[in-house]
């Protein structure tokens, strides 16, 4: 049944709160995306610095992986229990803490720390998406999703030109310690302007509540029933899993690829990487707008989600065999932006797929789902460096990523986003109808 509240919801002008509450999400998923990646742009510098091998400076950046995938869950699961305005300003404030920790220190202890606390803190996605489940109607889960996913894509597309101007103006510990900062005014931003509750927003307008509030628990958080959860999200995890593959040996490899593979400069290594990468973004945004679209006219959420990962994983696998055969500069950025749009493509409906199947403990779902593609970046760039250490071939390094992406299209047929995990705190809110499966 409907939360309600104790006053009348006043009508307000300008920008309605679920749209600042959304931006401020896309926000943070820039800036969440920022902080990891700024460290290899600045790398060449601190690594003169402060005196450290290609080892130590390889150390650093596998430091981040480790805590990112321990806290996945964690950070849901902190969430679901806390409410996501704690939450998030809470892992906020560790990753902005780390970010201008790694412009202060002098010492490799001091970078991996500083590293370590990021991994912790930039695990707030699944916060984030806790964040969604409650002020994002059905209707628009896909399309917040996709947007949010898309302003992280746009994080990786700047984040080199961005540190490298800082760097030329303050310097490589100036540039950490003006990100840090900035974070830090996301922080007060969002625990200034967010409320767990929708409908005790100040801003909120009774027609954004009333699509609310019928998805609305309140403030009463029951336990995790984390048996439960764990069984319906394992196919959904290890799918994301062959996702994440994708998505971390492109952000970790296709700069190398260009630039050694077909020897170009780095500067235009650079340029031909950001095209694969802006590809992302729009795969990102027009995902979330498909997924909508088609759960607006169907009710399904079977053909708004399972069915549009599973198209873009064999869109994406089937573009990137081509690439293992030919060696034309131009026609292998089209196909490579090509799959990755497809790869991004499938980012909103699976993100929807965690609020779809549990609501109320979508942050724990959505934690256990990008557990997977945490798991991904520790492994995927591993696997990518030794496969061209042992064979100088940098397009075999495509090979396991196909093979993922069209198993995970096989096993995406195990996700059951149609059937609402039964909430025992709430037997009324239990089940969502039951579509027939479609493929």
């Amino acid at each position: 049944m409907p939360v309600e509240t104790n006053r009348a919801i006043p009508q307000r002008r300008g920008l309605l709160a679920t749209n600042v509450v959304l931006l401020l999400l896309c926000a943070m998923y820039f800036i969440n995306y920022v902080v990891r990646v700024n460290v290899s742009t600045a790398a060449g510098e601190f690594q003169r610095e402060l005196h450290l091998t290609n080892v130590q400076l390889g150390l650093i950046f596998s430091m981040f992986g480790y805590p990112y995938l321990a806290f996945q869950f964690a950070g849901g699961w902190v969430s679901d229990r806390w409410g996501a305005r704690k939450a998030l300003t809470f892992f906020a404030v560790i990753w902005s803490t780390a970010t201008v920790l790694m412009g202060l220190t002098s010492t490799l202890t001091g970078m991996l720390v500083s590293r370590v606390m990021l991994g912790i803190g930039v695990s707030a996605l699944p916060t984030a998406t806790r964040a969604m489940s409650d002020w994002m109607p059905a209707e628009k889960r896909g399309f917040a999703q996709g947007i949010t996913h898309s302003a992280a894509r746009l994080g990786n597309a700047f984040t080199p030109p961005l540190v490298a101007w800082l760097i030329a103006l303050v310097a490589w510990r100036g540039s950490f310690i003006l990100i840090g900062s900035v974070s830090f005014l996301w922080a007060f931003a969002w625990v200034w302007y967010f409320r767990d509750n929708p409908g005790d927003h100040p801003s909120i307008t009774p027609e954004e509540w009333a699509k609310l509030a019928r998805h609305h628990g309140g403030k009463k958080r029951p336990p995790v029933p984390l048996g439960r959860l764990m069984r319906r999200m394992l196919p959904v995890t290890i799918v994301y899993f062959c996702y994440g593959w994708t998505l971390w040996f492109f952000l970790a490899w296709i700069p190398q690829f260009f630039l050694h593979s077909y020897q170009l400069k780095l500067s235009s290594s650079a340029l031909f990487s950001s095209g694969v990468f802006l590809g992302g973004v729009v795969g990102d945004t027009l995902g979330g707008i498909v997924s909508d679209r088609i759960f607006e006219k169907t009710g399904d959420r079977i053909k708004a989600s399972r069915n549009l990962v599973i198209i873009g994983f064999v869109c994406s696998g089937v573009l990137m065999i081509p690439v293992l055969f030919i060696h034309n500069l131009a026609l292998v950025a089209v196909l490579l932006s090509t799959a990755f749009f497809f790869a991004e493509f499938t980012v909103g409906p699976m993100w929807a797929i965690p609020m779809d199947i549990a609501p109320r403990y979508s942050g724990s779902a959505s934690g256990l789902m990008n557990s997977g593609s945490a798991l991904a970046a520790i492994v995927s760039p591993l696997v990518g460096g030794y496969i061209v250490d042992k064979t100088g071939n940098w397009e075999l390094t495509f090979v396991a990523g196909i093979a993922l992406l069209i198993f995970g299209a096989v096993l995406a047929l195990w996700m059951k986003p149609n059937e609402e995990l039964e909430d025992d705190s709430m037997p009324t809110l239990g089940k969502a109808p039951v579509a027939e499966p479609a493929v």
